[in-house]
């Protein structure tokens, strides 16, 4: 299941780029509703893609991670969450907190949504767990790399994109791991296969810690310095001091001539709590701040928005939408999502599904927007990106390329202190193209947050969104 899809905090954050990658842990709680009999989901299911099984007993939602070498158990667990509703719609989480919804489609068939993302899951059911899932996992340094090279092997969409065999890979690196291979060792093996990717979701975990993430070559990783410096230089364009919301992850501020600004640092970690819908309300309070219903409406409205996502580490593709969904009166669809679905050929995927975005029932701004990108918008920010090429009218993008990584993340266990981290999904446009591995392009291109403009106080890509949107 993909890390930004279930709901709950990170267990394991990719450097200062921020990517949201969850580990769940098991949920304790009340027990469950269908404690006292077997509900029309229990059972054992396949998942159309991902390479996971799930199964239901007792309340208990339960994943496990197979390749055609292993079969593991998942990191997701939850409980179930009150009792079922209309059609068998039946909530898991942890604890109160429920974060998807599971729905069985008559007998053999069922759908999962995940609160915080885009899409839904189709599962079939089986007769059984297989056999394998049941025995012991074998153990040692090179039960590991099986599970590392089949993992990817079976799930990861831009082998051909990126010109890399990755059968030549196991070749040339498994000779290399023996029984008495140490970890450090096992670490430097399996990160030198991942290296040549460049790829932001993919990522390397030992004993609970990133030891390993990519990136594309030239990224500029976003400090803490970077952050300050950039805000700073936001805030000397602005009429009046910003207002911040989601502990200071979303900004709101007016900038001269009645252009509105948004700054989204984060679509994940509104709130302390593991609630989506409490990341929903916080969202909304702030898009109910950016746009009163008299900026629209009133005598003196917005001649235009600012939509800044340049240092944005990702999050929920969700959060992303719902902001979309304020800013047309018209559905449209943002992108069709597809993941691998076949182990043995890489071209396979699941059916294209149309993401789409609905017209909000809150304020909405129709008017112009430019949306402010970098490399160092990654993920989330870029899905919301691309959930804005379909608006009408269109948005102005200005800045660079976007970091060029969409998918939800797999997490994947692969032994007790070993854990890999990557995509399975491509995200469409109209054409069928994906911008993974380049990015999304700017309309309007100049390089974003140089030192020569942090030093002199200058922020040239706003200046020029202003200039875009005075003359709109």
């Amino acid at each position: 299941m993909g890390a930004r899809a279930v709901g709950v905090r990170t267990a394991a954050r990719t450097a200062a780029i921020g990517l949201a990658l969850a580990l769940t842990a098991g949920a304790a709680g009340a027990a469950p509703a269908s404690a006292a009999g077997p509900g029309r989901l229990d059972g054992v299911w396949r998942m159309d893609g991902y390479g996971t099984l799930v199964t239901v007993a007792n309340g208990r939602f339960t994943t496990y991670d197979t390749t055609r070498v292993s079969c593991l158990p998942g990191a997701v667990t939850a409980q179930q969450v009150g009792r079922p509703g209309a059609g068998g719609a039946t909530r898991y989480g942890e604890g109160p907190v429920a974060s998807m919804t599971f729905t069985p489609e008559g007998r053999e068939h069922a759908v999962l949504a995940l609160d915080d993302a885009a899409g839904v899951r189709h599962l079939e059911r089986l007769s059984a767990l297989p056999e394998r899932c049941r025995k012991p996992a074998a153990e040692g340094p090179l039960a590991v790399f099986d599970r590392f090279w089949a993992t990817f092997a079976e799930n990861y969409p831009f082998f051909a994109a990126k010109g890399i065999d990755w059968q030549a890979a196991r070749d040339r690196y498994r000779p290399l791991v023996t029984p008495d291979t140490t970890d450090a060792r096992l670490q430097e093996i399996l990160t030198d296969m991942i290296r040549p990717l460049h790829d932001a979701h993919t990522a390397l975990v030992h004993q609970g810690r990133t030891v390993y993430f990519g990136l594309r070559p030239g990224t500029r990783v976003p400090t803490a310095d970077l952050r300050t410096r950039a805000a700073a230089n936001v805030a000397r364009q602005l009429v009046a001091p910003a207002r911040t919301f989601a502990q200071g992850k979303l900004v709101v501020g007016e900038l001269p001539h009645g252009i509105g600004y948004l700054r989204i640092d984060s679509f994940d970690g509104y709130v302390e709590s593991d609630s989506f819908q409490d990341q929903v309300a916080e969202l909304d309070r702030a898009l109910d701040a950016l746009l009163p219903r008299d900026a629209t409406r009133g005598a003196d409205p917005l001649r235009g928005l600012v939509i800044d996502v340049r240092l944005n580490g990702g999050g929920s593709d969700a959060l992303g939408l719902r902001i979309a969904s304020r800013l047309t009166d018209r559905a449209y669809t943002a992108y069709r999502k597809v993941a691998r679905n076949d182990p043995d050929d890489p071209a396979r995927f699941t059916r294209p599904q149309p993401i789409v975005v609905h017209p909000a029932a809150a304020p909405r701004w129709t008017g112009p927007v430019a949306l402010l990108t970098s490399g160092s918008s990654v993920s989330a920010a870029e899905t919301f990106t691309q959930a804005l090429m379909g608006r009408d009218p269109g948005v102005t993008r200005i800045g660079e390329n976007t970091q060029g990584v969409f998918s939800d993340v797999m997490f994947r266990p692969l032994a007790k202190d070993w854990a890999v981290i990557l995509p399975n999904e491509k995200y469409l446009d109209e054409h069928g193209r994906t911008f993974d591995g380049s990015g999304i392009p700017p309309r309007l291109r100049t390089p974003v947050f140089t030192e020569d403009d942090l030093t002199h106080g200058r922020d040239s890509a706003l200046t020029l969104a202003r200039q875009v949107l005075s003359t709109s």
